[in-house]
């Protein structure tokens, strides 16, 4: 059954399913409603034959019985017969010789309720036969009465048809009613397939239509705007991304080009030495932007930090990275003891040559590498030149991919403006932060100063 299911609409399966479901409560129901009406009715007749009973059964306690009995016919029949099963007295309507019950039935001093043939009382259908005790203990008697079930009968035979016709109609019309209104309910949800399908992913807005009631398709359909909003911003930094990238790309391949050409125009008369420094240096540059570009790669895909390496001990780390700086020289500010922060040592690293790098680039004699603390939870590691620096207003644009200054734009001297974007992306994914500010402010020269900011960690046990 679930599987024909499966090949229909979900309109369709919701109304199928409803369907289904109000067809089994309206059985239930119409079981419930017959059983008891049945109950019901079945209760009336016993009372009624009871209270029959317990009049005559007054009478023959005050030996007031007359015969024949003064109870009305048609349905109704009444006996009253003695210890051995012999008729007394008995209704106009009933049978003077036969009791209704036999001996094996009738059981002297109890009330019974019996449903017995219509046929001993002369009716036609079952019939309801309630016994009650009466007399004296010297003559004890037992009034039998008969009440016929035909009406009984009859009204549930009438229900159970007007149930049968009634119910099936009402089904029909309330699927009527349930179809339209499932249209009218998934008609927004249609409305944002159709938009759907119309986004091509060209540039510009893309939009959802979105429903006017506060409901869930509505908050839907605001989450799915979202998203296209974020997709659309990444597509933009993505076509960004590569355009930035190939126009880097294509500087050091022209410079080459260019060398090559004017190379061979001359013959005889190339400086190729010249030429190999020349064409190293613009492969050299290449192959950074190359590391460059995989790196920030690889950095998008990762949604999340991955789990820290272990433990790296800053001060050697700042030593290493020092002794790869000679000219111009690089001091270095180490205080005595060990300064523990947990992370990757080589995304550390990284992050440390970059800085050093874009302060030995800008400085004009001094570069200073230090670290201190703790500031809070956090060690502190400080890149300080003697350079311009780099206006306020700048200080955050500049890491931002491929983002280079006016005076930092000779791509010779200058980067491909990853660096620093790529020292941001590594100190987040440590769990700290980097900032820049003046190293000296109010002086024509002030200086930059690049702090990190990195998570403190007790110095770990020796193993």
């Amino acid at each position: 059954m679930i599987r024909p299911l499966r090949r229909l609409g979900l309109r369709a399966r919701l109304l199928a399913l409803g369907v289904l479901g109000l067809a089994l409560g309206f059985a239930l129901g119409g079981a419930l409603l017959l059983g008891a009406l049945g109950w019901t009715l079945q209760r009336s007749v016993d009372e009624e034959a009871l209270r029959t009973a317990d009049a005559v059964a007054l009478l023959t306690a005050e030996d007031a019985l007359p015969d024949p009995l003064p109870v009305a016919g048609g349905q109704l029949r009444v006996q009253v017969v003695d210890g051995q099963s012999r008729i007394r007295a008995a209704s106009i309507d009933a049978d003077r010789l036969v009791p209704m019950l036999g001996p094996d039935e009738l059981r002297p001093g109890q009330r019974q309720r019996l449903v017995v043939d219509g046929r001993r009382v002369g009716m036609s259908g079952p019939v309801r036969v309630v016994t009650v005790p009466a007399g004296t203990p010297q003559e004890p008697r037992t009034v039998l009465v008969a009440k016929s079930l035909s009406d009984v009968r009859h009204s549930l035979h009438v229900v159970r048809n007007l149930l049968l016709v009634g119910f099936p109609l009402l089904v029909a019309g309330l699927a009527v009613v349930a179809w339209r209104v499932v249209g009218a309910t998934l008609r927004p949800v249609e409305e944002l397939r159709s938009g759907a399908a119309e986004i091509t992913g060209r540039a510009g807005a893309e939009r959802l239509p979105v429903p006017a009631g506060q409901d869930e398709i509505h908050r839907l359909a605001v989450t799915l705007n979202d998203m296209l909003d974020r997709l659309a911003a990444s597509r933009d930094r993505q076509r960004a991304f590569v355009a930035d990238a190939a126009h880097e790309l294509r500087s050091p391949l022209t410079n080459m080009r260019t060398e090559l050409e004017v190379a061979r125009r001359l013959g005889d008369g190339t400086d190729w030495p010249a030429v190999a420094d020349d064409l190293l240096a613009d492969t050299e540059r290449l192959g950074r932007l190359v590391d460059d570009l995989l790196l920030l790669a690889r950095l998008d895909e990762q949604d999340a930090r991955p789990s820290p390496v272990g433990p790296v001990e800053l001060g050697g780390l700042l030593r290493g990275v020092a002794a790869r700086y000679p000219c111009p020289p690089v001091r270095l500010v180490v205080p005595d003891g060990a300064w523990w922060v947990e992370g990757d040592p080589g995304e550390l690293r990284r992050v440390l040559v970059n800085l050093v790098d874009n302060a030995t680039r800008h400085a004009h004699a001094a570069v200073e590498l230090a670290v201190t603390g703790p500031d809070g939870a956090y060690h502190l590691v400080t890149v300080t030149d003697d350079g311009p620096g780099v206006p306020a207003a700048d200080r955050e644009r500049v890491f931002a991919r491929f983002t280079r200054l006016d005076d930092a734009r000779a791509r010779d001297a200058g980067g491909a403006g990853l660096g620093l974007a790529i020292v941001r992306e590594l100190v987040r994914r440590a769990g700290g932060t980097v900032e820049l500010a003046d190293a000296t402010p109010g002086a024509a020269a002030p200086g930059l100063r690049a702090t990190v900011r990195l998570p403190a960690l007790a110095e770990p046990d020796p193993e």
